[in-house]
């Protein structure tokens, strides 16, 4: 029956031409336009680790003074600073963590056909790589040894290899970073989450950091530290804090992987804080926060308002376009008053005819799907040229591309319900009688 139904509506479409082209021309525009800033939306929102992201939690302290101090209404500060950041991570209360920033190293090439250039560098404990689940093309991450000794290791990622070396294994290679040398132990494969959830104080998208060092060999060469830094007190407000000032600069993540060790570690935190309260080195009460992956993103807004506000108003723009199609569809049925009313004479029920109508209405939403998924790619190819720095991501995935028919099937079928009531409810005599 559906097949009879679907040949019944290509008729239909075809005996008009210019209604069918302006149903589906409204379908087109509205899905081109909504699906345009929902795939960016649905890109910027996404889970950079998914099956991981529930058990990494960012721990949060509030060393502070007690200027401008409400109990309750404050929020802990979003770094640590290097003393609380090193106590913890030798605490080792966690499966696993890492103590990390961010920094810029001037890389010196020995290929002579590359001048010397700086490269964006994650400063981090051996933790990152397993608990991250970085993928290595070749060699392996360094290890605690290597971490305590202050080696001058690194980890590169595969960009930087084809970059640098020309591609291929390059381990146990010579790489010169801020003049010092340093011995490839590993290459990464493709990892780049979106959004750079584990450092937001450099770039919240798009990141792509070129080289990795054990933080401990990086304090050990003074190599420059390029990221957030928030001070209080006499602190300053330099990028270069030292180890003992008031400077919150670093970031730490832990793996839990049960409630039970999430409760325990924030009870963990909640003593640690007494503690250095006792000592003279915090002055407020307990103030701490636990916050997985998502929750993060979340407390962060790393989603721009912009895009949240585009996609409202894009889907405004598709309500506009279903009821302008609602019209149409209208005028298109009751034009058919006839033909119905001679189909509801010979038999058919009132049920039959409203499930032929939503079969038409539905090719009009597929056909305008097809629109608005071209549509849809020029604007994200627009969304690609602009200079926001997630623009190269605007891209549309497997799941946007099935969500676009899903989006022009429903919308029409949704805006054809209607139309094809109010056709069915025609009185077969009268029509009989008119024609």
């Amino acid at each position: 029956m559906f097949g009879y139904y679907f040949d019944l509506a290509l008729r239909s479409l075809r005996r008009n031409n210019a209604l069918t082209a302006l149903m589906v021309l409204a379908i087109a525009l509205g899905i081109g336009a909504s699906m345009t800033t929902l795939t960016v939306l649905h890109v910027l929102s996404g889970d950079p680790l998914p099956g991981r992201s529930g058990s990494l939690y960012y721990p949060q302290l509030d060393p502070r003074d007690g200027h401008g101090y409400v109990p309750g209404k404050v929020e802990p500060m979003d770094q640590l600073t290097w003393i609380d950041g090193m106590n913890l991570l030798q605490a080792k209360r966690a499966d696993r963590q890492a103590l990390m920033t961010g920094g810029d190293v001037a890389v010196q090439p020995d290929n002579s056909t590359l001048d010397p250039f700086y490269e964006d560098t994650r400063f981090t404990t051996t933790g990152f790589f397993p608990m991250f689940g970085v993928p290595f093309e070749y060699g392996h991450a360094w290890g605690d040894a290597e971490d305590e000794a202050h080696a001058r290791v690194a980890v590169i990622s595969s960009r930087f290899n084809d970059k640098v070396f020309g591609g291929g294994d390059s381990t146990g290679k010579t790489l010169r970073l801020d003049g010092a040398a340093f011995r490839i132990v590993g290459v990464t494969g493709d990892w780049r989450p979106n959004p750079n959830f584990y450092d937001l104080n450099r770039k919240s998208y798009n990141e792509d950091e070129g080289v990795f060092i054990p933080l401990s060999t990086s304090q050990d060469l003074s190599m420059a530290h390029d990221g957030s830094v928030n001070c209080w007190g006499n602190g300053g407000a330099g990028q270069a804090p030292d180890h003992d000032s008031p400077c919150a600069w670093m970031q730490l993540w832990v793996q839990l992987d049960s409630p039970a060790e999430v409760a325990a570690y924030k009870e963990f935190l909640v003593h640690y804080s007494e503690q250095q309260k006792a000592l003279g080195r915090f002055q407020r009460s307990p103030n701490v926060r636990l916050r997985n992956v998502m929750q993060w993103l979340d407390y962060q807004q790393v989603v721009p308002d912009d895009v949240r506000l585009q996609t409202g108003l894009a889907f405004g723009f598709l309500l506009v376009c279903l009821v302008n199609t609602v019209g149409l569809m209208l005028a298109k049925f009751l034009r058919r008053a006839g033909e119905l009313g001679v189909r509801r004479a010979l038999g058919a029920s009132r049920r039959a005819l409203f499930a032929q109508l939503l079969v038409e209405s539905g090719v009009v939403g597929l056909i305008g799907g097809v629109g608005g998924l071209l549509l849809a790619l020029v604007g994200l190819w627009l969304v690609r040229r602009q200079p926001a720095e997630y623009a190269p991501l605007a891209h549309l995935d497997p799941l946007m591309l099935l969500a676009t028919f899903l989006l022009a099937l429903g919308a029409s079928l949704l805006a054809g319900l209607l139309p094809a009531w109010r056709a069915c409810q025609v009185t077969p005599a009268l029509q009989l009688k008119s024609n």
